[in-house]
Formats: C-alpha cells, structure tokens, sequence
C-alpha cells in the first residue's frame, strides 16, 4: 500500500500530489495499491490543513474531522487487508498517514513524536507501516536482504 500523493496523485490538503521518484522507480517491481484516507474519509481536495489536536483532527479553522480520518483509516485497512499488503509506504507527517512524527497541532510546522490516524489503525492492524523516507527499508521489502 502506499500514499496515492507519492504517486504523484493529486489528493493532498493543497490540491497537489507530492510524487516521489525514487518510490516510482520500484513501481515495475512491486505492486502498489494506492490510498488517500482522507479522500476515502469523504474530504474534498483542495481543504483546509489539519493537524491533530489532544487526540482530535482539526482543520486550521478549528472545524473537527476527526470522524472523516477515522472513516478513511477505516478504508485504508480494509483494502490493505482485501489486498494482503505486507505494509504501507505513508506520507510522512501527515494526520492521516504520519508515520514516527506528526505536527504538534499548533499549525507552526513544529514536529512531534506520532503518527496520523491511517498510519496508527494500519499498524495496530498488523500492516507494518514507513514513511517516504525510508527508502532503503522499501527496497529490503521488495529484493529481500
């Protein structure tokens, strides 16, 4: 499984897709299923940013979404599991699919310990989840060593 946005899918909070090319090049050795929670969550694209909050999902303007996270985290796992994914490769910091740190909530960029909604009910699922960055981690899953 992995994020559609590194796919270069435009589903992210500012309408753009966040394509990454090294991911790209294992697309012919693997296959990728692609999620957006927060879309499958039945947010639109463009929306506000959001980040969580003491446990909740706010948006910018304080509006909760948290329901909508759960919702699209709830999606992520079922078609993980229809799927048999060996794990998910997430976008990292997000709310939704954050793995290892997240924004604080404050919508200043500060960084915190945590990961999103997706990622955590993913996880607690059995799916062993990444972020983006670790790369080298994606290619043991793919070529073994």
């Amino acid at each position: 499984m992995v994020s559609a946005c590194l796919l270069g899918i435009a589903c992210r909070y500012d309408g753009n897709g966040a394509q990454n090319r090294e991911i790209l090049s294992f697309i012919d050795s693997c296959f990728f299923v692609p999620v957006c929670p927060e879309i499958m969550g039945g947010l639109p694209t463009p929306r506000d940013p959001a980040e969580i909050i003491g446990g909740r999902v706010k948006t910018i303007r304080g509006i909760d979404v948290t329901e909508n996270f759960e919702r699209g985290a709830l999606q992520a796992v079922n078609i993980a599991l229809l799927y048999g994914c060996m794990g998910a490769l997430l976008k990292e910091r997000s709310p939704s699919c954050g793995a290892g740190m997240v924004y604080d909530g404050s919508f200043s960029g500060k960084m915190v310990p945590g990961e999103g909604i997706a990622a955590g009910l993913l996880r607690r699922n059995g799916i062993k989840v990444i972020g983006e960055s670790s790369v080298e981690e994606l290619k043991r899953w793919i070529f073994g060593g």
